[in-house]
């Protein structure tokens, strides 16, 4: 038997083989009256009545398959409408929502834009209230030191000076040394010894020369010679020169 042949017995349905027996059946049964001899005109009258009968109910059976097939065959189309029905309306809601949430972002969006390009009043400045500056006090100058006008005060004051340009001496041989030139009188003068031969006297204190006054004199201190203080700043620092410290002078010098 051909493959094509076979393929098509398979594709039909129990019912429908059930109504090809029969026929066949009957056909046969038609064909078997015919050839028989002796078979009466009743006998044909019976197969014909039998095929009549079996016909119809076997194309019966087939139409209310077919009826079956097609009522079931419709209600799939009309569920299969029904849920593409209902996809198409989901994506349609799905893209309502989608298209509302651009609009409200694209919105809000253009709002921030605006906030943006249009910024905040400034708050106005509050004046500053001037501050008032502290007012320095004046300071306080030291009081200067000052030295009683006497021996004491001159040697002191001399020592000061001294101190503060490296000078060496003391009080004691200062004094010392003021007590056997002058006896502590700043306006002695020698005018019977060699300087005052040679036009040179000695004076103040410590019985100082011109010469030696100018080439030892202390400055910020007076230029006269019989000013205390130049006169005793003066000698020490020559006898530093010379001798070390007035301490160490104990005669003429």
């Amino acid at each position: 038997m051909p493959q094509h042949a076979t393929s098509g017995l398979h594709r039909l349905t129990r019912t429908h083989k059930l109504s090809v027996a029969g026929v066949a059946a009957a056909g046969a049964a038609a064909l078997v009256f015919t050839v028989v001899p002796g078979a009466d005109a009743d006998q044909g009258k019976s197969q014909a009545t039998a095929v009549e009968n079996v016909q119809p109910v076997a194309f019966s059976a087939v139409g209310t398959a077919a009826k079956a097939q097609q009522a079931t065959i419709a209600k799939q189309a009309d569920k299969s409408a029904a849920e593409g029905k209902a996809e198409a309306a989901a994506a349609k809601k799905a893209a309502a929502v989608k298209a509302e949430k651009a609009r409200a972002a694209k919105a809000a969006a253009n709002r921030s834009a605006v906030r943006t390009a249009i910024p905040a009043a400034a708050p106005k400045a509050v004046a500053a209230k001037p501050v008032a500056k502290p007012v320095a006090k004046p300071v306080a100058k030291p009081a200067k030191k000052t030295y009683p006008d006497n021996l004491d005060g001159w040697i002191r004051e001399s020592l000061d000076i001294m101190a503060k340009k490296g000078i060496p001496g003391s009080y004691e041989g200062i004094h010392r040394n003021i007590m056997r030139e002058s006896s502590g009188n700043p306006m002695a003068i020698n005018n019977w010894d060699i300087n005052a031969i040679n036009g040179v006297p000695s004076k103040g204190l410590l019985q100082v020369i011109a010469p030696t006054f100018k080439a030892y004199h202390v400055e910020g201190t007076s230029w006269n010679a019989y000013d205390p203080v130049a006169n005793i700043t003066a000698a020490c620092n020559y006898a530093a020169d010379k001798y070390g410290s007035m301490d160490n002078v104990n005669s003429a010098y």
